[in-house]
């Protein structure tokens, strides 16, 4: 699942211009969201987290 996470942060960094120290809080709070989410494909939890990311209030 690291992968997925490394990839969603990558594509979400080009997205948004966030610091680096923002990009790492987002880190996080994606890496919570997806505990909640076990089981799921990678393709799945990419596009989830990259949807989820977009909608947080920043």
């Amino acid at each position: 699942m690291q992968e997925v996470v490394d990839k969603v942060m990558q594509t979400y960094g080009l997205m948004k211009t966030m610091s680096g120290e923002e990009l790492e809080e987002a880190r996080e709070v994606l890496l919570d969201f997806l505990s909640k989410r076990p089981g799921t494909d990678e393709h799945t939890a990419a596009v989830d987290s990259l949807t989820f990311l977009r909608n947080l209030k920043t």
